[in-house]
């Protein structure tokens, strides 16, 4: 056999010197312990038979597992802490949130309500007007229909009948002109409209067409084409039905129908419609005879 041949070692692993230091130290403590409480004895006492168990490193590493758990207790316990503070703030946020939402119902409510209330007002105003402007038209239509059969019986040969001091009062309108005037006067009130020939809405060319269509008469649409018809006459020696213009009498912008006592009818404007004005309220251009 080989004198450098391995020979198996009988020794027992070493252990680790910590560990090795950590025993030594229990024990010699624990002797020290007992070596004291034996001399401090009776010199007759008896030996001490009790069975100490000293403390092994697995109990050590139990109490190193207790304080793990109670550090993950510990963090575990903050972090439910946190979460309860979230959830607070979120149920916080959320109640704030519903009682804007209810404010701002409540608000276009109220909103709503009031706006109801005003299309309510303006649309009785509206037939508050509508109803008498439909009187108004309806007590002239009389009027003149009286006037008209007065007239026609006779009443006009009278020759006591003149016109006022003022010179604006006329004699009432026969024939043709009474049916133009009535015409005219029945649609006071009505809607101006661009291009409007009625029957409840009118511009101001198609009112004057349909006015002397009332009497048998067809004129052209357009105001300029109507305004260059007829005979030029001043407008000091005005007759109902005449046709009264603004511009140029071949370049008229607006025509109306004069109805007598100085007054004239026409279809001003979107926001006027069909109106009544004293020739002072807009005095024409210009005006023409077609009767």
């Amino acid at each position: 056999m080989s004198h450098t041949a391995h020979i198996p070692s009988h020794r027992k692993p070493r252990r680790s010197a910590s560990k090795l230091a950590l025993r030594a130290g229990v024990a010699g403590g624990v002797l020290g312990t007992i070596a004291v409480a034996g001399a401090a004895g009776p010199a007759n006492a008896e030996p001490v038979t009790e069975t100490i168990e000293m403390p092994t490193l697995g109990s050590l590493d139990a109490a190193g597992g207790l304080a793990s758990a109670v550090a993950a207790s510990a963090e575990a316990s903050q972090q439910e802490a946190l979460d309860q503070s979230l959830r607070s703030q979120e149920d916080a946020a959320l109640q704030k949130a519903a009682k804007e939402a209810k404010k701002a119902r409540a608000e276009a409510d109220r909103k709503a309500a009031a706006e109801r209330a005003e299309e309510a007002r303006l649309k009785a105003e509206q037939e508050r007007q509508e109803a008498a402007a439909r009187a108004s038209r309806d007590a002239a239509r009389t009027q003149l229909s009286t006037q008209s059969s007065s007239n026609d019986g006779g009443s006009s040969s009278d020759s006591g009948s003149t016109a006022s001091d003022s010179g604006s009062q006329t004699q009432a309108p026969t024939g043709s002109a009474a049916a133009i005037v009535a015409f005219a006067k029945a649609q006071i009130g009505d809607a101006y409209v661009s291009g409007g020939t009625g029957p409840n809405s009118w511009d101001c060319s198609g009112l004057v067409q349909a006015a002397y269509r009332a009497a048998g008469i067809d004129l052209p649409r357009i105001s300029y084409e109507q305004s260059s018809m007829g005979t030029s006459v001043s407008l000091s020696n005005l007759q109902p039905g005449d046709i009264l213009y603004w511009g140029s009498r071949s370049g008229s912008y607006h025509v109306a129908i004069y109805v007598g006592g100085g007054q004239y009818v026409g279809a001003q404007n979107p926001s006027s419609g069909v109106v009544q004005h004293s020739m002072d309220w807009d005095t024409p251009s210009g005006a023409v005879r077609i009767l």
